[in-house]
């Protein structure tokens, strides 16, 4: 290294020994500096520039990172200054990346034996000296046996949950035995219903008549206790209750023994209706007794189901689908109202997973505009699993009668709470569409719709319904778990549509006493067969 100095002082130059190179250049002002100032400044940086240099270059080789020390400060800051900074970390990830991605579109080597938890991991890498790659390989593939065993277990809780919901309580059970016996011990428990004097009102349209129909004597009492207590008129209530053969005494003896007076129940089995004979519903007939729906409704839900392809909720509706109510002929008791009650003009219908809030008799006053079905529409609301629902929602429209006939963005409505105008009802030809749709659903093998008794009628009534205000009927207690209690306040009618039923125990806990509420645990039967408030 060499000084130079010009002739006048005025500039100072530092260059290489070879004299090629010049490295610093100072010029110097013509008064404000003294020539001894200037001595001491060329000394300082003569004596400093050295340093500088030696430990760049040692930062170089070594990497400012392991420095931690005050005298490593010019370590730090030199190759900063310079334009020079350590990318060592940098480029360890970008290969770890490089060899992340060759891993996750390779197979994982036959024979890799997986660790059962991280610390097992971390501890075979240490004793192994396992490189990146395997390391990649094992994590991997332990992530994929997590994936597969939550999926499974998915899938297990749906199953369990579905079987849940499609058996039926020991209590529920219990109470229909001891009451069918008392039916056929105690004449009270036999008497007429109503009694003599009374049957006029059966066919009297002055009253407010409800339908209900159910082989659940506990559900039924809930539904008609909660709309006798909540209405303002319950003088005028008529309750039809319909049921099966076998329930018939226990249903009957239940509400001989504990009347809901001032309001009226009729307790009808389908074996005392002369209408309901197979010449009239020769489809339904069909569909319980053919070998292929009935395997489909009750066989195995999983055989020959690909579970790698489906996800949790497609699997949850498709065994929402099968469940057996769907072949029961309760379940499309519904579509004969206008036979089964020749004299009546109008009559709400209700499904035996509801409760009834608020007093209903308003219903019969809406006009339905010549309509038949007043029922609330589920397409006009946010949340996807109950009030968005079109009819592409239910049916199969890559099926070419259904896209021929159907369109999928139609709005589709809620069954459970339904006035209708069993006037206008008979002038239209609903019950023999209904008919001709599932028989059409029948020759193609279930292809085009699954869901039970709502895609027919959303056919069979198209063209008939009149759209009430929401605040009539909320929907999805029986699978929505996060339901906004203060709406469910404020509904006239809470339907615990799903698998999740509040007699259950895969009920959901904060929406059952809005049902347990109308059931009285002090009863004689309910207390014999342990059916505890919860």
């Amino acid at each position: 290294m060499q000084l130079h100095f010009s002739p006048s002082m005025r500039s100072i130059t530092i260059s290489s020994s070879n004299g090629f190179i010049d490295l610093m250049k100072i010029k110097v002002a013509a008064r404000h500096i003294s020539y001894r100032t200037l001595f001491h400044t060329i000394l300082i940086l003569a004596f400093l520039l050295p340093f500088v240099f030696i430990l760049t270059a040692l930062v170089t080789l070594e990497g400012v990172n392991k420095c931690s020390s005050f005298d490593c400060l010019g370590r730090r800051l030199g190759p900063r200054l310079l334009g020079r900074v350590d990318d060592s970390g940098q480029r360890l990830v970008k290969d770890f990346y490089k060899i992340l991605n060759q891993v996750n579109t390779e197979e994982i080597p036959d024979g890799l034996k997986l660790p059962d938890s991280f610390s097992q991991l971390v501890s075979e890498m240490k004793n192994n000296q396992y490189d990146a790659r395997t390391f990649a390989f094992m994590l991997r593939g332990m992530m994929e046996k997590l994936e597969r065993e939550i999926r499974e277990s998915k899938f297990a809780e749906l199953m369990n949950k579905h079987f849940a919901a499609s058996s039926i309580p020991k209590g529920i059970h219990c109470l229909s035995l001891h009451l069918t016996d008392e039916y056929s011990s105690n004449a009270h428990a036999r008497r007429q219903l109503p009694s003599p004097e009374l049957l006029p009102v059966l066919s009297n349209n002055s009253y407010h008549h409800f339908v209900l129909s159910t082989d659940n004597i506990l559900a039924a009492s809930v539904v008609v206790t909660s709309a006798v207590q909540s209405s303002l008129k319950p003088e005028k209530i008529v309750f039809h209750v319909i049921t099966d053969k076998k329930t018939y005494a226990g249903m009957h003896s239940w509400f001989a023994l504990n009347p809901v007076s001032p309001a009226i129940v009729e307790v009808k089995g389908v074996h005392q209706f002369d209408w309901l004979t197979r010449e009239n519903v020769p489809v339904l007939e069909a569909i319980e007794n053919h070998n292929g729906i009935r395997n489909y409704y009750h066989g195995n839900h999983v055989a020959g189901a690909n579970l790698f392809d489906t996800t949790p909720r497609t699997f949850a509706s498709k065994l929402q689908a099968r469940s057996p109510k769907y072949i029961s002929l309760l379940n499309h008791l519904r579509i004969y109202l206008p036979e089964l009650f020749p004299n009546l003009d109008k009559v709400v219908f209700l499904d035996d997973d509801v409760v009834v809030q608020r007093d209903l008799s308003p219903l019969w006053e809406i006009d339905l505009g010549g309509k038949v079905n007043g029922a609330v529409e589920t397409c006009k609301g946010e949340d996807e699993w109950v009030m968005s629902k079109h009819f592409r929602t239910y049916f199969n429209f890559s099926h070419p009668l259904i896209a021929k006939n159907l369109d999928p963005d139609e709005c589709a409505w809620a069954y459970g709470m339904n006035i209708f105008d069993l006037q206008a009802w008979r002038k239209t030809n609903i019950r023999e569409t209904y008919h001709s749709w599932l028989k059409e659903n029948l020759k193609s093998n279930l292809t085009m719709w699954k869901l039970g008794t709502l895609p027919p009628a959303l056919i069979a009534f198209k063209g008939h319904v009149h759209p009430i205000d929401a605040s009539w009927h909320m929907l999805g207690l029986g699978y929505q778990n996060k339901t906004n209690i203060e709406s469910v306040k404020k509904a006239a009618v809470i339907h615990y549509n799903g698998q999740s039923k509040p007699w259950l125990q895969i009920g959901f806990e904060h929406l059952r006493p809005f049902w347990t509420n109308y059931v009285n645990y002090s009863n004689d039967f309910i207390r014999n067969c342990h059916m505890l408030e919860s």
